[in-house]
């Protein structure tokens, strides 16, 4: 027969014991955060080096084919306009700022405009998303939070 350690959990009884156990709990957030930023960073940096190959493959088989690449304007634009969302998407990455945030959406949701062939109601509720999120950074958020990260690494 085995024996199972029951721990309870107890609410703590004076204040010296209350304030470690915030300190404790501080340290597990701050060590948790600081893994998750790792994480993201590690993710921006592969995400850089796969957009900097396939910009290479772009450039090498502009090289290659000449003018005959340009023939294809949908097709460029596809390409364009997705290494510029990866790229804001790695921004958004390391600088978790509102402002980074609110320009990989503007910038993700006007890509979709301009290589959809949707109908005119979806064109406009694009638009008025790309308004609301304008809106969004005028009137909701001040100045001085732009900028600021929105998870403090402390």
């Amino acid at each position: 027969m085995s024996h199972r350690h029951h721990y309870h959990h107890r609410k703590p009884t004076d204040e010296k014991e209350m304030t470690k156990l915030e300190r404790h709990d501080h340290r597990v957030e701050h060590i948790f955060r600081r893994v998750l930023h790792t994480i993201e960073r590690i993710i921006a940096v592969v995400t850089l080096i796969i957009l900097l190959v396939s910009l290479g493959w772009e450039l090498w088989k502009i090289k290659n084919t000449g003018m005959e690449y340009f023939a294809d304007v949908n097709g460029y634009l596809h390409y364009v306009l997705n290494l510029v969302v990866g790229l804001e998407f790695v921004r958004m990455l390391i600088d978790t700022t509102p402002a980074s945030i609110l320009e990989v959406l503007t910038v993700a949701i006007t890509r979709h405009v301009v290589l959809s062939h949707d109908s005119a109601w979806s064109i406009l509720a694009y638009v008025i998303c790309i308004g609301g999120l304008f809106a969004i950074r005028r009137f909701l958020i001040r100045r001085s939070e732009l900028t600021e990260e929105m998870v403090e690494m402390e």
